[in-house]
């Protein structure tokens, strides 16, 4: 918080809409291995993420099966993390600025002084 009357603080919240649906695992596992992670742990997530049998019950209905290679399951421990771990490298470019994540949620926030957004607006446009 700041004493400063010419000070403020902006923020945009900022929720992705089917997050872990939008995930294509070629660029996941372009990501581990920047960051280091082993050739085999890299072949075992691409395995998880791709061919996925899906189909539908709803009562003893049961839908036709599709198979996915995009996305992570939801409500899986392993999605979240390689989510956060996709998207790591978003960071603030100003230092007046601070990008805050959780799983799918980003929060842009941006300490405003003497009434200039430009850092604040150009971390939101670029995001």
């Amino acid at each position: 918080m700041s004493d400063n009357k010419d000070t403020y603080v902006r923020m945009l919240f900022i929720d992705f809409s089917s997050a872990f649906n939008t995930i294509i695992p070629q660029h996941v596992i372009e990501k581990l291995s920047l960051l280091g992670l082993n050739t085999s742990l890299c072949n075992w997530i691409l395995d998880f993420l791709t061919g996925r049998l899906l189909s539908v019950r709803i009562g003893n209905s049961l839908s036709s099966t599709t198979t996915l290679s995009t996305g992570a399951p939801q409500g899986c421990v392993l999605s979240l993390l390689l989510f956060t771990l996709l998207t790591h490298d978003c960071a603030a470019m100003h230092s007046s600025n601070h990008i805050v994540k959780f799983a799918d949620d980003t929060t842009v926030v941006g300490l405003i002084s003497k009434n200039d957004e430009s850092a604040y607006r150009e971390e939101v446009r670029s995001g």
